[in-house]
């Protein structure tokens, strides 16, 4: 198991920004790709961005690329989300992810964080 926590969720206005942070215990931390998935209202769980062990390979979903930042300190367990320029859609819960392989869209990863609400007004 690897226990993640999100944290830094919250209300913003259209076109603000956001960290969200997410912290694992253990020290095997620098060995999981990790990354972040989020699901709005209605709809189903959606790959937004991953990283991976080094943080050497990121991938985003298209709709936040630009937009969006993931990057990771292993000496700190931490995975970070920096997102810019926020919309209304990007309204959902955030949740952090880790895999033994890669975190990418189309593939669960092995463990999940509880999820942090990320709310965007226009």
């Amino acid at each position: 198991q690897v226990p993640l926590v999100e944290s830094g969720g919250g209300l913003v206005q259209a076109g603000g920004s956001l960290r969200l942070s997410c912290a694992a215990s253990g020290r095997t931390f620098s060995r999981y790709a990790m990354g972040w998935f989020r699901q709005a209202p209605g709809k189903e769980r959606e790959f937004v961005a991953g990283i991976s062990w080094s943080g050497a390979s990121t991938y985003y979903l298209d709709s936040v690329k630009g937009r969006f930042t993931i990057s990771r300190d292993n000496a700190k367990n931490t995975v970070y989300l920096q997102m810019n320029s926020l919309k209304p859609e990007d309204t959902a819960v955030y949740y952090c992810a880790a895999d033994h392989g890669t975190v990418v869209a189309g593939k669960p990863p092995d463990y999940w964080g509880q999820g942090t609400q990320v709310t965007v007004s226009s």
